[in-house]
């Protein structure tokens, strides 16, 4: 049995170019990766963790479990794309094994089996199972056909904008299976056999049309097939179907412990050509949904940035709120890669910038937990007062880092691309609390929270947020405060201390140790943010008040007499959009002590 016949030779073509492109690319990534990633991959290569990234492939990258989470049509129109791609390769390679039994097959020949066995007896197990997949992925098609014209019909108020290379793919990919299912029903329709789909079109032909007319039609149709096919092989490696040949070593490397980093790195070129722009992420952006501001979300950022035509403003006007972040269902590290696109426009060696900072200690008390208050708390002087009140009824000897004024700790400087300037102030506060031989470190700050947690290296000393320590001392018996059932709080999720760090339950029990929790109708992982973060460097004043005014409206609607947050800056922001009483969880703890 001959495995070849022209029309075979655009699928040949496109195939070779699309495994040559995807090689090389494969290979300069990882060639061009830090020396440490590099040891990683040895190290878990031949280990559990590709066990645990192969699991993680199957969910992910064929059955899509996180979009399924998100929204289950269209995690069924993927995964009816994918899985039911996979599965019908895998059995017609399972079909071509079965009934060649062990003999070299080249790939067009599995690809386009149908039109060289029809001197083979028909198999209907083989027939019906493949109708079926094939049906599966033809349903997957018409969501995505109705996705891109009426994106509402599956949940998205906006669908994401193409470039020519996606043009160019989704056209094709969009022809691949209806043509499959012409030609395949043709040679039904002259040989006999198939399925429920292809056997029941090929009878409707064959009872209208001659074997003179359908011979030549039979032709056509696999050229279109074959063509079809080798244009969107073609075009894959330079638009969003990268996402196919991307997410899967994206998913091993990120089990073997690689990460994108603060200053761009080659393991970042597996991260943004790892979406699909599938447009999940456009919907929760705050900027999108109340400023109208349609084109610097996740997904355009990511596209800009692959082809190199990233806009300053589109790196810039991002909240960083980690709302995207959340659904993303590749979950690329949208943050990190706007940081560091940010670092590689802004960060200028600090030279001598900072040698001032040398001898600086405002410093004041003593105690093995230490305090830090912040910037933002430095101006909300009543959550630091509510701080010093709690501190003395549970009897702490503290020592108060910045009470009379110090030194930033460096997260908004980070935020905005300058990471080196950012670095001098970490070293100089973790020698400052070094020095003073602390043990606990409170901060009423998520800004600086994160930055504690996961920039300054403070082996040795426990970082806490103040709502972690005011549960512990409550917990203890080291505070006594008054409940009263009647009061009615609402709770707002910070995005730096929620999304960022994980922090949800901590100031819920705090708060209900004291009164009674209404939940707004966002809240947790899908918390609104304020609209004032420190990492949108765009955003202009009329802007966030807007965005606050939002917030302020969902928590209003709970019906609560007091909002609280644990976020010094959150607490400003929100009590500009309302006339309800803002108030910081340490004041709350404050003002109902026994």
């Amino acid at each position: 049995m001959s495995f070849y016949a022209p029309f075979t030779l655009p699928f040949i073509l496109g195939a070779l170019f699309m495994f040559l492109t995807i090689g090389i690319k494969w290979g300069v990534w990882i060639a061009r990766l830090a020396p440490d990633d590099r040891r990683r991959i040895r190290r878990g290569l031949f280990s559990r963790r590709s066990l645990a990234a192969l699991w993680e492939t199957v969910r992910e990258a064929l059955l899509h479990r996180r979009i399924w989470r998100v929204n289950p049509l269209l995690g069924y129109m993927h995964t009816s794309l994918a899985f039911g791609w996979f599965l019908l390769i895998a059995v017609g390679w399972i079909e071509t094994l079965a009934r060649l039994g062990l003999r070299f097959v080249p790939l067009q020949g599995h690809v386009f089996f149908k039109y060289f066995a029809t001197g083979l007896p028909h198999s209907p197990l083989f027939d019906e199972t493949m109708d079926a997949l094939l049906l599966l992925v033809l349903s997957g098609v018409a969501l995505a056909w109705c996705k891109r014209m009426r994106s509402r019909m599956l949940g998205l108020r906006r669908t994401t904008r193409h470039v020519w290379g996606d043009r160019l793919a989704l056209s094709a990919l969009w022809c691949i299976f209806p043509l499959r299912l012409a030609a395949e029903s043709l040679v039904c329709a002259l040989h006999g056999g198939g399925g429920f789909l292809t056997g029941s079109l090929g009878t409707l032909l064959a009872s209208h049309l001659t074997p003179t007319t359908l011979a030549p039609l039979n032709e056509a149709a696999w050229w279109c097939y074959s063509t079809a096919l080798g244009l969107f092989f073609a075009a894959l490696p330079f638009s969003r179907y990268m996402h196919i040949f991307t997410e899967i070593p994206l998913i091993f490397l990120r089990c073997y412990g690689i990460r994108s980093r603060e200053k761009k790195g080659f393991f970042d070129h597996f991260q943004t050509e790892a979406c699909s722009r599938c447009g999940i992420c456009i919907d929760p952006c705050q900027l999108q949904r109340t400023l109208h501001a349609d084109d610097v979300q996740a997904v355009y950022f990511l596209r800009d940035r692959r082809y190199r035509k990233l806009r300053r403003r589109t790196t810039d006007h991002c909240l960083m709120c980690g709302r995207c972040a959340e659904r993303c269902p590749v979950g690329i590290d949208l943050n990190t890669l706007r940081l560091n696109a940010r670092t590689a426009l802004r960060n200028v060696p600090t030279d001598r910038r900072y040698d001032y900072l040398q001898g600086i200690d405002r410093s004041a008390g003593e105690g093995r937990v230490g305090y830090f208050a912040g910037c933002m708390t430095l101006q909300t002087p009543r959550t630091l007062r509510a701080m010093e009140r709690i501190f003395a009824a549970a009897n702490e000897a503290v020592w108060w880092a910045d009470r009379e004024g110090g030194v930033c700790c460096g997260r908004p400087l980070k935020l905005a691309g300058e990471v080196d300037a950012a670095r001098k102030m970490m070293d100089y506060n973790t020698e400052l609390f070094r020095r003073h031989n602390i043990t606990t470190l409170v901060t009423s700050c998520p800004i600086c929270l994160r930055v504690f947690r996961e920039d300054y290296r403070l082996e040795g000393i426990e970082v806490l947020h103040h709502s972690e320590y005011l549960l512990r001392l409550l917990q203890a018996g080291r505070l006594q405060v008054a409940p009263t059932p009647a009061k009615r709080f609402t709770y707002h999720d910070p995005c730096e201390l929620g999304r960022g760090s994980g922090i949800y339950d901590e100031p819920r029990a705090v708060i209900e140790a004291v009164g009674t929790l209404c939940e707004p109708a966002e809240t947790r992982a899908e918390a609104l943010c304020c609209g004032s973060s420190v990492a949108d460097l765009e955003i202009t004043d009329g802007e966030q008040l807007s965005l606050a005014r939002d917030v302020a409206a969902s928590l209003d609607r709970t019906g609560a007499e007091t909002i609280v947050t644990a976020c010094p800056l959150c607490k400003k922001a929100i009590g500009r959009g309302t006339t309800t009483p803002v108030l910081d969880l340490a004041e709350v703890v404050a003002a109902n002590l026994k």
